[in-house]
């Protein structure tokens, strides 16, 4: 994660993707949209890096699989 990295929250989520927050959710389920990061022990929002690639290309986004 580079030093310039935001955490964004869902309302910024919502208005830069068009998405409800429903399909979203159900999105994520499937893997083809980015997962949240916990950011408390009640919040969580999404790294910017990966909205900015999800929007890049939607059709074809697929969550990494962490490094072993």
């Amino acid at each position: 994660m580079s030093n310039t990295e935001r955490i964004i929250r869902l309302k910024t989520v919502l208005d830069r993707t068009g998405l409800s927050r429903s399909t979203i959710y159900r999105k994520i389920a499937e893997g083809t949209f980015p997962s949240q990061v916990k950011i408390s022990v009640h919040g969580a929002g999404w790294r910017e890096s990966a909205i900015n690639r999800w929007i890049a290309d939607p059709a074809d986004y697929r969550e990494e699989e962490p490094a072993e």
